[in-house]
């Protein structure tokens, strides 16, 4: 990055997070694990947020705390129990992670506080780890995602072009480290979050109403957008048949194998060729749905045909459930709500 602007950035730090931490102050949002901070909560929340917008997280968690309320009801719940209660916010190994993570804090003597112990649970990296220990115990240690290089890209003008965001990560680290606010990193932290989900937006960020305004080289420049430089993403396109069967108000669905290395337990909607119709690809049934959706760098076209049930013994992996029990299960989210679309569909 530029020397001198990153340097007189560092220069001016003081100045700089008082600016951001005054700001923040009277502008953050108001959310659950501000309004009632505990160690679980931030836990519990980090991972949420992780893949996954505010809003969408926040009546996951509500009903989360409900069920499972501190580490030890977590620890001992069935996993069957955490995944159900996880459906629909997606990227299962976030809950098994979680899962495995209460299992190992209950049985710490004593509550670690240092970045480099959390790091060494399940499904904690070097922004979570800081996010978790600056804001329960405060520890100094920068969060570093999306948002903050965002910032600190715009805030030196950075024009070095990334591979990715997890590669301009590791490189804005240390600046991160140097402006943080030793005495309030908890907040620090916080407040770099919501200035990038606030006001330092991708596209048309909001730059006059911005409290580090006067430290950013890029609004200097007036073109703010142009920073990060990330390399153009290779979208892979992908398509995908799967099968609707009902038979005696049973739904065919397929259950992923337990050890499976994504949506290990999680039901949907059979593949043609998962439910053993491989032969009938070409021409698989009556088309009920067609639906688009994005999974890191695949762009996936996903259509659905009405099939009659398949013949012979079924493999275990495929399951019929009946209608009225379909909530007792649990499916990937965009399953779900395409198996309610279609049922009221018909009805």
């Amino acid at each position: 990055m530029p020397k001198s602007a990153s340097a007189q950035l560092i220069a001016a730090r003081s100045e700089f997070q008082r600016a951001l931490l005054a700001w923040y102050h009277v502008h953050a949002r108001k959310l659950p694990w501000r309004e009632h901070p505990s160690l679980y909560q931030t836990v519990v929340s980090e991972f949420m947020l992780q893949q996954t917008q505010v809003k969408t997280v926040l009546p996951y968690l509500a009903r989360w705390l409900v069920e499972l309320p501190d580490f030890a009801a977590l620890a001992k719940a069935p996993e069957a129990r955490v995944l159900k209660l996880w459906e629909g916010l997606g990227y299962y190994s976030r809950a098994r992670n979680l899962h495995r993570l209460a299992q190992q804090v209950v049985t710490w003597p004593e509550m670690r506080r240092s970045a480099e112990a959390w790091r060494e649970l399940p499904g904690v990296g070097p922004y979570t780890s800081a996010a978790i220990t600056s804001i329960s115990f405060g520890t100094p240690a920068a969060c570093v995602d999306g948002n903050v290089v965002r910032i600190l890209a715009r805030l030196t003008a950075d024009a070095t072009e990334f591979r990715d965001s997890a590669t301009a990560s590791k490189v804005f680290t240390p600046l991160a480290e140097a402006l943080l606010t030793r005495d309030e990193p908890g907040n620090h932290n916080q407040a770099m979050m919501e200035l990038g989900a606030t006001v330092c937006f991708r596209q048309k960020p909001l730059c006059l109403t911005c409290p580090v305004r006067a430290y950013c080289a890029a609004a200097t420049q007036g073109e703010p957008e142009s920073f990060p430089r990330l390399a153009p993403k290779q979208i892979e396109q992908r398509s995908v048949n799967r099968v609707w069967c009902i038979k005696d108000d049973r739904l065919l669905l397929h259950r992923s194998a337990a050890g499976a290395r994504r949506l290990a337990d999680i039901h949907e909607l059979p593949t043609v060729e998962q439910a053993g119709l491989a032969t009938d690809v070409a021409n698989p049934g009556r088309l009920l749905a067609k639906k688009r959706r994005g999974i890191t760098r695949f762009q996936i076209t996903e259509s659905i045909y009405a099939t009659l049930a398949p013949r012979g013994k079924l493999p275990p992996e495929l399951v019929w459930v009946p209608l009225n029990q379909l909530e007792t299960i649990t499916l990937s989210g965009p399953h779900r709500r395409w198996v309610a679309e279609i049922l009221a569909r018909d009805a």
